[in-house]
């Protein structure tokens, strides 16, 4: 069994993408003590050197539900800044999610419709001011899916479509038949409640 595991710093600032950055470091490690096999697929650099904005994983194994029923969600790090000593901040967040990988499709210009949106910054403070959030809707069920945490409206637009993919396989016959009239969002952004993991401190201990 594999699937992919997105980390994203949410458009958070610098902050939040060496957080990401730790995030993926453990992640590996845990899913290496726990038996699985975990691969880098993508990573798109962070502002720093050796920091990441968000990395794309793939993970194979036998324990992989319960591994993953650890990660998925919101991590916390709570600390000072390792950028900016004197800012105040002291939480900051970013995302797990889970990405069943798609089976390759080629889109139709009659079967989607693509549409970009100003994105704002759920992980941080940082707000994009260009148009880089993507929102896809498969136009025969009115099905939508949203990437707005890359930068990149490319990566963006790739990420939307994967998810739109994936909720196209996982909804059965009778949960498309009613689509049309009851639309499925996924509203693609780091939340800062309730988090499934808290670390602090520079050397990123968990709570």
């Amino acid at each position: 069994m594999s699937t992919w595991v997105q980390v994203t710093s949410g458009q958070g600032p610098s902050e939040c993408e060496w957080v990401a950055t730790r995030v993926v470091e453990v992640l590996i490690a845990e899913a290496g003590n726990a038996g699985l096999k975990a691969v880098e697929l993508d990573l798109v650099p962070g502002t720093y050197a050796g920091l990441i904005q968000s990395a794309l994983l793939v993970l194979e194994g036998d324990g992989l539900e319960a591994f993953l029923s650890k990660w998925i969600g919101t991590v916390q790090w709570i600390g000072q800044s390792p950028f900016r000593p004197a800012h105040k901040r002291k939480n900051w967040f970013v995302g797990v999610e889970r990405l069943d990988p798609p089976a390759e499709r080629n889109w139709s210009s009659n079967e989607i419709r693509v549409e970009v949106m100003r994105s704002s910054g759920p992980g941080g403070q940082h707000v994009n001011k260009t148009e880089s959030a993507v929102r896809v809707t498969h136009l025969p069920t009115g099905l939508t899916a949203v990437a707005r945490e890359e930068r990149s409206q490319h990566r963006n637009r790739a990420l939307a479509q994967a998810r739109l993919a994936q909720l196209l396989e996982t909804c059965n016959q009778e949960v498309l038949a009613g689509a049309t009239r009851a639309r499925w969002h996924i509203h693609q952004g780091v939340i800062r409640g309730n988090p499934v993991r808290v670390y602090q401190g520079p050397d990123f201990r968990r709570r």
